[in-house]
């Protein structure tokens, strides 16, 4: 097992490394992934990464995110709430739209179709395929993280091209935290971090290895406590970390009709990321946001990731952990119940028509 996620490290590496002289945007991310991908398909070895690798990058970027939470910046998202609302329902209605088309012209069955386009929250979409009967999970599975792949590399050709005026970047990257200015101050945070964990746990929501660091660092931040910033080299590290993960969960050798499913997947990824870039323009110029901020808040992708690209290009990392934060709530406790309710609809109007 050791010798297995050695080999997955090393393609990571080699994959992170390869793409930081490239100069390619958030290249330990995805470095990683691409490192990972390929090389899981090439090795005759078995390639093997642990869930607790994850979960650690999740944790050294929930506190990032956390710091970004001050008082001022949670006031402002409160005062955005209704419209976050709004725009969440709009991405989740056009998901909707779109699979139905999908469908429609690909002759698959609408409900897989639905519940591999919902943005975000694979995990609980790969849940909620497992209740639903005749919903094929690694369609499901395949359309979810290959939508989110397809974001991870998209979205920072788009946030960092010479089109975008991003002036907050030049400034974001002055000052560099040292290793020495972590301590002490780095240890209370550290422990109300893995308290907001095991209460996450407790309270089953979701993501809760990125959601406690993030409740646990906030909470600090807003009572007035001041955490130390991470060295570039602890941020670069959870993104392989992460990327890694992703690397690992690409999977296409194990679906049956490959050509169908991928241009599924490519068809529905790319529908919904001209909705997202659409109503995040809507966005920049309703409430005067940099370019990277609106697009960054409204990417149908994962929240971690989204956070890394923020850092990466000096978006406003609260306001695009509020907007992806409230979507990732709105997708776990609302769309599961209402999507059950309408294919139990569906299925007792089908049985009443035969």
């Amino acid at each position: 097992m050791t010798k297995n996620v050695f080999f997955t490290f090393s393609a990571a590496v080699i994959g992170a490394g390869l793409f930081s002289l490239l100069h390619i945007p958030v290249a330990f991310l995805l470095g990683a992934l691409t490192g990972v991908m390929i090389g899981s398909r090439l090795s005759r070895i078995p390639f093997y990464w642990p869930a607790a690798f994850r979960d650690a990058g999740m944790i050294i970027v929930g506190y990032s995110i956390g710091l970004s939470f001050t008082q001022d910046a949670v006031l402002l998202i409160l005062q955005k709430l209704p419209f976050i609302f709004l725009i969440t329902v709009c991405l989740i209605l056009f998901s909707a739209l779109s699979a139905l088309l999908i469908a429609k012209l690909m002759g698959i069955d609408y409900a897989t179709v639905l519940i591999g386009s919902i943005p975000g929250g694979l995990s609980q979409m790969i849940l909620l395929a497992e209740e639903v009967k005749g919903i094929d999970i690694t369609v499901v599975t395949f359309m979810q993280v290959a939508r989110l792949t397809m974001i991870i590399f998209i979205v920072p050709v788009l946030v960092f091209g010479p089109w975008m005026d991003n002036a907050s970047s030049t400034d974001f990257t002055a000052s560099v935290p040292l290793w020495r200015d972590l301590f002490p101050d780095i240890l209370l945070f550290s422990l109300v971090s893995f308290a907001g964990i095991i209460l996450s746990k407790r309270l089953k929501l979701p993501t809760a290895y990125l959601l406690g660091p993030i409740i646990g660092t906030a909470v600090l931040v807003i009572s007035g406590i001041n955490g130390p910033q991470l060295p570039p080299s602890v941020l670069d590290f959870s993104q392989l970390l992460i990327g890694a993960h992703i690397g690992m969960m690409m999977k296409p050798e194990k679906l049956g009709n490959k050509i169908k499913t991928i241009s599924l997947a490519a068809l529905s990824g790319l529908l919904l990321m001209v909705c997202s870039a659409l109503l995040g323009f809507w966005v920049i110029h309703a409430f005067d946001l940099s370019p990277a901020t609106g697009l960054l808040s409204l990417a149908p992708g994962g929240m971690d990731q989204m956070a890394i690209i923020a850092h990466e290009t000096g978006a406003d990392l609260a306001i695009v952990t509020g907007y992806q934060l409230f979507r990732l709530f709105f997708i776990f406790f609302v769309v599961p119940p209402f999507l059950k309710w309408i294919f139990l609809k569906y299925k007792r109007m089908g049985s009443l028509s035969k």
